[in-house]
């Protein structure tokens, strides 16, 4: 590499849990630079949870979060004339932010009215190992391990 390795940004913890892993949450979340709605949209999710769980919102979205983290993906690499998918480890850093990226992605994409009810509701499904980031999930790790006979390409 020509340039050296960017600095990390640090990421401040949240006001009401003091967790800087809801700060990235949000972070992805948010559009337009609106983050005091996107926290907003956030807290009334864990709420929605915590009414309908009897449990703590914050651990249900933990542990939703956890289900929907996948531990491999594929990349396409080029070898000779032959395109073939290669399986490959992924580190932390990227399994989080994929895991972020993907429960957002979906419950952008539910059917409930408020943005809050369908990340409450995608949480909810995630927390049962259930709904489409969950499947994501699944899918992923399918397709790694249909691939794993070209894991020797690897980089």
């Amino acid at each position: 590499m020509r340039k050296s390795k960017p600095k990390k940004r640090i990421v401040l913890p949240d006001p009401k849990y003091n967790d800087q892993l809801v700060t990235m949450f949000v972070n992805n979340l948010m559009l337009r630079g609106k983050k005091s709605k996107a926290f907003a949209i956030f807290y009334s999710a864990i709420d929605t949870v915590s009414e309908k769980t009897k449990e703590d919102g914050l651990e249900v979205w933990k542990k939703a979060l956890a289900n929907v983290t996948p531990a491999v993906e594929v990349k396409s690499r080029r070898i000779g004339g032959a395109t073939f998918q290669i399986p490959s480890e992924i580190r932390a850093e990227r399994k989080m932010s994929v895991a972020i990226k993907n429960l957002i992605k979906f419950a952008r994409k539910r059917n409930e009215k408020k943005m809050s009810a369908k990340l409450a509701g995608e949480i909810m499904a995630a927390y049962k190992e259930e709904g489409a980031a969950f499947k994501r999930k699944q899918d992923t790790h399918r397709m790694a391990d249909a691939n794993k006979a070209f894991s020797h390409f690897r980089f």
